[in-house]
């Protein structure tokens, strides 16, 4: 019977003991990953930062993009109805026999076609800007939400780090 006692005595010291022990040499694991954990979220909190900065910059470059789209349209109504009274002006010249006054209108018909031209280019590059500028808007936006996930878990990771710590020197 002695011996069963020593046993259970033993077994009761070796509980009481043991997880402190074993707790007092994860102390500085803990710490460490105490550490790695706030490293880690102000890295988040600095990509957040970033990837916000750059989801108000590809918002400002969209809007400008519509803005400049519609300043094309509006030229290119312009150069048209430039080009409409243009021609007009060349049948009347024509009908009143007026060369001179012709070839001047026949050379503003030719620079109103060069401006219409222009401006359509102008038109479809905006419209391509804007597509290009709306595919980094939405990659940015998931860049930021994937950051907001790592830094969410980088903080459960800390506390649970805090927790196990506290636990830990008990």
């Amino acid at each position: 019977m002695n011996g069963l006692t020593l046993v259970a005595v033993g077994a009761v010291l070796a509980l009481a003991i043991g997880p402190s022990t074993v707790s007092a040499q994860d102390v500085p694991q803990d710490r460490k990953d105490i550490r790695q954990d706030t490293r880690d979220i102000r890295q988040d909190r600095r990509d957040l930062s970033r990837d916000n900065r750059d989801i108000r910059q590809d918002r400002r470059d969209l809007r400008r993009d519509t803005r400049d789209i519609g300043q094309d349209r509006r030229d290119i109504n312009k150069d048209r109805r430039d080009l409409a009274q243009d021609r007009r002006e060349l049948s009347q010249d024509l009908k009143s026999g007026n060369l001179d006054a012709a070839k001047a209108e026949r050379a503003d018909i030719q620079k109103d076609r060069r401006d219409l031209t222009r401006d359509r280019t102008d038109l479809a590059e905006d419209k391509q800007d804007r597509r290009a500028d709306g595919k980094d808007l939405r990659k940015d936006v998931r860049d930021r939400n994937h950051d907001l996930k790592d830094r969410r878990a980088d903080r459960k990771d800390l506390r649970r780090d805090k927790v196990v710590k506290q636990h830990g020197e008990k």
